[in-house]
């Protein structure tokens, strides 16, 4: 594979009960791609990883999200499991950074639950994403279209519905942070935060 991240940061957020696999092939194809993934969580040490229910590997973080800033990345991650984006969507630095993300037009990937995040920074209304099935309800109500697809790619943001997607997901991944900044991201975002 060319190199097609190379000289690119991308941060991971997530935390205990992160679904495992949703973590870990992201960031292999991040470091094969020639970029540096970060993990990013809410508080330092490390987070436990699982295997569906099943209790994983436990990941060393490498910044807390109260010290993380959006600019010192060039692109985001939000792997899924049930608990791991419930805890992200609780935490208001998480949601900031998240948000800042879209604000500044940077590619966004999140797959399974992670969209829940989304949903809390109130980024998806006028776009399409899909998710874990069962997150339809909560994005529909958040303004957003939900679609039952392997991957679909909303300007810079990418979502995929779960482990099985993992190949489609990371490689659209990879080729969104690669592009770069996308404005209709930044303006759908601005446009959101004027009405709000």
């Amino acid at each position: 594979m060319a190199n097609r991240l190379e000289g690119k940061t991308v941060a991971f957020l997530a935390t205990n009960g992160v679904e495992q696999v949703e973590l870990t092939e992201p960031w292999k194809t991040v470091e094969e791609e020639g970029g540096k993934p970060e993990l990013v969580s809410l508080e330092g040490g490390e987070i436990q990883g699982f295997q569906h229910l099943d209790k994983g590997d436990t990941f060393s973080v490498d910044r807390t999200v109260a010290d993380a800033d959006a600019d010192d990345y060039d692109g985001l991650v939000l792997p899924g499991g049930v608990a791991n984006p419930d805890f992200l969507r609780a935490d208001e630095d998480a949601v900031r950074f998240v948000r800042a993300f879209f604000e500044a037009g940077k590619p966004v990937a999140a797959i399974c639950h992670g969209p829940w995040t989304l949903v809390e920074a109130d980024v998806v209304r006028g776009r399409t994403l899909t998710s874990w099935p069962s997150l339809k309800t909560d994005i529909k109500n958040a303004g957003g279209e939900w679609v039952d697809e392997e991957v679909h790619v909303d300007s810079g943001l990418v979502t995929s519905r779960k482990p099985d997607d993992l190949p489609a997901f990371c490689d659209k991944l990879a080729e969104e942070i690669c592009e770069g900044r996308h404005e209709e991201q930044a303006l759908q975002t601005a446009g959101r935060g004027a009405e709000s």
